[in-house]
């Protein structure tokens, strides 16, 4: 199974925050720090905003934090929500797809549970199971 590269910046961007509970970043310093477009980056925040699983304030001395404890984050819960509606494959698209095999298939139920096993392995760890410190994230940059 393959994330999108919007789940993988929404899991760096909450793992960063889980390492400095304490402190607010802003956009403009994890982009930085991670090497990533801002403007991709604020998408994501607010996917992060709309889940519940970050706070955000706007102005000065605004910017992000969790909006819960990193013990009370679930991996899984994060992944589900940021990969939303991305069709593992093309039958699971809303439309359901073109494949002609649908009909017949006995592959479908198969990876619908895998996808389930995989969401649920992951819910067996935490945000702050995979917190990152403030000074390893400078210390790679260095």
């Amino acid at each position: 199974m393959r994330l999108t590269q919007f789940t993988d910046y929404g899991l760096r961007v909450l793992m960063r925050l889980a390492g400095a509970p304490a402190q607010t970043m802003t956009t403009e310093i994890l982009s930085s720090e991670f090497g990533i477009s801002r403007h991709h980056l604020v998408k994501v925040v607010a996917a992060l905003a709309a889940a519940g699983f970050i706070e955000t304030q706007r102005g000065a001395g605004g910017g992000i934090r969790l909006a819960r404890p990193a013990a009370r984050i679930r991996l899984g819960d994060v992944v589900r929500e940021m990969e939303g509606d991305q069709a593992l494959v093309e039958c699971f698209r809303a439309d359901g797809g073109a494949c002609v095999l649908t009909p017949s298939c006995r592959l479908k139920g198969r990876l619908a549970e895998a996808r389930q096993a995989f969401v649920a392995a992951l819910n067996r760890s935490t945000l702050a199971d995979c917190a990152v410190e403030p000074r390893l994230v400078l210390e790679e940059l260095r």
